[in-house]
């Protein structure tokens, strides 16, 4: 009878990102990052887990990402927390904590998790990158917020997608346009799926997204909200599509576009890509939510942002076409061969690193063949070679690792010109 341990595995709905695959997420994080900082934004990293109540009173208690997809957990002092299943709570939670000068322009990634059905590209755990502005309701900064959206997806190397944009109004005239519509879904209650038949008295905007031809009939004959907008709502919207019509970035109006979550307000938008099946074509989105601070326990707040998740966007990528390692460049610059038994390598090393060049070694006292295997394997364009000769003659042979001719593909150096030798080579190749 066997005593082995069976070996552990990711949890379902989760992955381990690693190998080649982080070099993409690395990729993918710092081009945002870059954005953010040109857009003026700063980073914000709050816990992975709050309150319950702080995704309760922005995401809706009756929603179903609050019955059903939430991780609850009671901690040790009887308290209920939520893991963080979307980005713009915790940020505005953070924002009336501590008080930061408006506009407030803060930028985020995060692990986000939600208990739905995995698939491609959806997982329990995902992770998210995103941004929040707080303190102004202008129409120009849901123009910067997408358009910062926009020039990111460029980007990474994204060309089919595009912009839907829509309004949910405000307090007075939302809940005018909601009551027109479920007088008009009480008349067609037949007619829904049996999700809605259920549901649509509570949350009748949530009809509107469902993606089943019967629902999508009966909403069309329906009530649309745009049409129901106040004068002060249309002409936001109306601000926002004409800003980003001045910087070249169309825009698709979709009367049928509501978001999921219960605090947005005015502006809301996706981005959909055309590589993917439509069933599951958003690649980001977000939109206005100046109630939510309020609902939070915080002063009367404007504030918008957006959100797209990290595998997703690489899916999109994928189905597009984009080569792999498009959006950072981890190859190695120089491998170090040390077969002079003193561990010459360590201070060769250290110095290739700190000049600025990326540089690793091989360990464990292989043999010069063991060690070029793993050379060649590594990347890099040239292998430094120290050997008891080399060693004792202050000196490192150069190798090009790509160059099929032997005599012309490497050169001895003085061990203390290593530096500039190198510097001079990867100039020049």
């Amino acid at each position: 009878m066997s005593d082995a341990v069976t070996p552990f595995q990711a949890p379902i709905g989760t992955h381990d990102v690693w190998g080649s695959a982080s070099g993409e997420w690395e990729g993918m994080i710092a081009t945002f990052a870059q954005f953010a900082y040109r857009f003026g934004f700063e980073l914000v990293i709050t816990p992975m887990f709050e309150d319950v109540g702080v995704f309760n009173r922005g995401i809706g208690e009756q929603s179903e990402m609050a019955t059903k997809e939430m991780y609850v957990f009671t901690d040790r002092g009887n308290r209920t927390h939520a893991l963080r299943p979307e980005g713009t709570a915790p940020v505005v939670r953070a924002f009336i904590q501590h008080g930061p000068t408006t506009p407030w322009k803060a930028w985020y990634v995060t692990p986000a998790f939600r208990y739905e059905r995995p698939q491609k590209g959806r997982y329990r755990q995902h992770h998210q990158l995103g941004v929040e502005v707080l303190g102004t309701d202008d129409p120009a900064v849901d123009v910067e917020v997408i358009a910062l959206a926009h020039r990111f997806y460029e980007a990474v190397g994204l060309t089919r997608f595009r912009l839907l944009i829509n309004s949910m109004g405000d307090a007075v005239c939302r809940a005018a346009y909601v009551d027109l519509l479920r007088a008009h879904l009480a008349a067609h209650v037949d007619q829904l799926t049996d999700e809605h038949k259920n549901t649509w008295m509570k949350n009748p905007l949530r009809v509107l997204d469902c993606k089943d031809a019967n629902c999508i009939a009966v909403t069309d004959a329906g009530p649309m909200l745009i049409d129901s907008l106040c004068p002060e709502c249309r002409a936001h919207l109306d601000h926002v599509i004409a800003g980003l019509t001045s910087i070249g970035i169309a825009s698709q109006l979709d009367p049928r576009l509501v978001r999921g979550f219960d605090y947005y307000t005015r502006t809301t938008f996706e981005f959909v890509s055309d590589a993917l099946e439509s069933a599951q074509n958003a690649i980001g989105g977000g939109g206005r939510y100046d109630g939510l601070a309020e609902q939070l326990g915080g002063k009367p707040t404007s504030g918008i942002g957006f959100g797209s998740g990290i595998e997703r966007l690489l899916l999109v990528r994928e189905a597009e076409g984009v080569a792999p390692g498009t959006l950072l460049n981890r190859d190695l610059d120089l491998f170090v061969i040390d077969t002079t038994g003193a561990d010459a390598a360590t201070q060769l090393v250290d110095e290739l690193r700190g000049a600025g060049f990326a540089t690793d070694r091989a360990y464990d006292n292989r043999s010069m063949k063991a060690q070029m295997k793993v050379a060649d394997k590594s990347g890099a364009r040239w292998a430094l070679l120290v050997g008891p000769k080399e060693f004792e003659a202050g000196e490192v042979t150069i190798r090009d690792l790509r160059s099929d001719n032997f005599e012309q593909a490497q050169r001895s150096v003085a061990r203390n010109d290593v530096v500039l030798a190198v510097a001079e080579l990867l100039t020049k190749s």
